[in-house]
Parts: C-alpha cells; sequence; structure tokens
C-alpha cells in the first residue's frame, strides 16, 4: 500500500480546531506537530525596500503539523487541513504531500 506524508504549516491559532476536524475523519491516523518560525519570501515584499531591522523581526511563530496515511485515505485530509486553516490572509502557511518510501507503525509491528 501506497503511503503519503502531509505536512503543513500552518498559523498556531488554528491547531486547535485543526485537530477537531481532523479527529472526525474516520481515516484520520494521527499527527505530529512542532513549533517553527517563517519568514517571508522575497516575492512578498514588492518594490519596498527591505532593511536588517525587517529581516530581524520578520520571523513568526508557525506550527508544523506532518501525518502519514495511506494514499487513498490523504484527500479528506489534505482539504480538511486546506479549509480549516485558510483565512485568506497572507501567512496562512503551506501544504505538501510527499511519497513515503516506507513506513511503520512501531507499535504494530510483529514481535521476531
Amino acid at each position: 500500500m501506497a503511503m503519503i506524508e502531509i505536512r503543513a504549516v500552518v498559523r498556531p491559532s488554528r491547531l486547535e480546531m485543526l485537530r477537531v476536524a481532523l479527529r472526525q475523519l474516520p481515516e484520520f491516523p494521527g499527527m505530529t506537530v512542532a513549533s517553527v518560525e517563517g519568514c517571508s519570501g522575497t516575492g512578498k515584499l514588492g518594490n519596498n525596500p527591505w532593511t536588517i531591522k525587517q529581516d530581524l523581526v520578520d520571523f513568526t511563530p508557525k506550527s508544523m503539523i506532518h501525518i502519514v496515511v495511506d494514499e487513498a485515505n490523504a484527500k479528506p485530509i489534505y482539504d480538511t487541513i486546506r479549509q480549516i486553516t485558510r483565512t485568506a490572509r497572507q501567512g496562512d502557511g503551506l501544504i505538501w504531500t510527499m511519497r513515503v518510501e516506507q513506513c511503520l507503525f512501531i507499535a504494530a509491528e510483529a514481535e521476531d
């Protein structure tokens, strides 16, 4: 069975609402969450001059979510993350998926 890792960088204020929504999905396997910081890319700056002072305060707190799920169940989880975390403001975050070559849920591992 093919596995997909869904990663998302989202606003921390949306995390609890997201957790509640994901737990309502029968295919939700759980998630790992880490606190991270992000900064704007140069494409977001337009023609405005950027100073070192602005560089130092540009980092904003975000939450990074990692979910590994079988490919057949990835879309509803991806869609839920997108719907719940979107505020339509700059800095909402980013969602992406990657194929997982090998995955073993340790607790489900058979004893030798």
